[in-house]
């Protein structure tokens, strides 16, 4: 399909962020925004056109069964200037699967690159000179057909949107305190664990912000039957090294699974550091940490790259992890992926897809 394309006018084009190094996270807009629209049984008319608000009826049907999904990316700028992606069809699949469990019809994942890449083509000025600050894009679908019956919608909005970000956390590339929550339960096998769905994180949002009441950045989720085995870390998958092996939970359907994960994976393998898949409890963590197996500990997740943990709360102890600083496999790991998102490094893996 073409896609048609409707320029913001000159005289409305927002002003660019002065500072790169003042970014926030998730406050600031491009001008332009991609849509498609689903009707009649097939996704239909995609095209760019200026950034605006959204007209929906009071009935839409994700307003009142979050029949939505969407999925997170970014856009970085190299050296030689050129405009790159970080294994974008990876997020385009994973957005299929998302809209798959969702009952979202699936929608062709080469046009939305193609449109992606168009809007990067008009927008490109937004994209960060300064390494830690980046593009982030924004894929969405929401349900927008005008009915309360609960079924799926036949009715659907896709839209990209795109805003200039700083890092994710306030403390950037620095240990965090993560808070391990004993109460709540973030997913269960045969939920939307795996998703990357709005309700799946509205859930969530709750035992977070009591997690941030008491001083935490982030809270650990633990497994919904027997609340030991560790799972994932806010909106990041959770990673430990015991005995200099770096171990995480397996993708077992209530974890999300994340690109940076599998990126984090075969860097780590590549650099001879032994991976492991597996359950592992709070228990076993308590016990490494005091005889010193444990000694970093780091999440995950496409917005903050790597965030390494220096201090875990549970059941109403701290534990140091290593150090409480950043672990120097950590550090290996993160700069090697950051190095490859802006270019520093060398992409030998065909991760990096450039806007041409």
């Amino acid at each position: 399909m073409e896609i048609q394309i409707r320029r913001q006018l000159p005289k409305h084009l927002k002003p660019r962020p002065a500072d790169d190094a003042a970014l926030g996270f998730g406050d600031i807009y491009t001008d332009h925004m991609f849509k498609l629209d689903y009707y009649d049984g097939a996704w239909r008319t995609p095209r760019i056109e200026p950034y605006g608000p959204l007209q929906l009826d009071p009935s839409a049907m994700v307003l009142h069964y979050s029949q939505t999904v969407f999925e997170g990316l970014k856009c970085y700028r190299h050296p030689d200037g050129r405009l790159a992606l970080f294994r974008p069809r990876d997020n385009f699949r994973r957005f299929t699967s998302s809209a798959e469990r969702m009952a979202i019809p699936l929608f062709d994942e080469e046009l939305l690159l193609r449109g992606l890449k168009e809007l990067l083509k008009i927008d490109g000025s937004w994209v960060p000179s300064r390494t830690e600050s980046t593009l982030y894009i924004r894929p969405t679908i929401i349900a927008t057909e005008p009915h309360l019956g609960v079924r799926p919608a036949r009715e659907y909005l896709l839209f990209i949107i795109m805003g200039p970000v700083g890092p994710y956390y306030p403390e950037g590339f620095a240990p965090v305190k993560i808070y391990v929550e004993p109460h709540y339960t973030r997913a269960t096998k045969g939920g939307l664990g795996a998703v990357k769905a709005g309700a799946n994180y509205g859930g969530s949002l709750l035992a977070t912000e009591l997690a941030a009441r008491k001083g935490y950045t982030q809270l650990l989720w633990l497994d919904a039957v027997s609340h030991r085995f560790v799972e994932e870390v806010g909106s990041m998958n959770m990673f430990f090294i015991v005995d200099g092996t770096l171990v995480t939970a397996p993708l077992s359907g209530t974890i999300l699974p994340g690109i940076t994960r599998a990126s984090v994976m075969t860097v780590a393998g590549d650099l001879g550091i032994t991976c492991e898949e597996r359950g592992i409890t709070m228990e076993e963590l308590m016990e490494t940490q005091k005889n010193g197996r444990l000694t970093e500990c780091f999440g995950s997740g496409t917005a903050a790259v790597i965030s390494p943990v220096g201090h875990l709360s549970y059941q109403d102890e701290t534990f140091i992890i290593g150090s409480g600083g950043i672990g120097p496999i950590t550090q290996k790991l993160y700069d090697e992926l950051v190095g490859i998102q802006f270019g520093t490094l060398p992409d030998r893996r065909g991760w990096v897809e450039f806007v041409e």
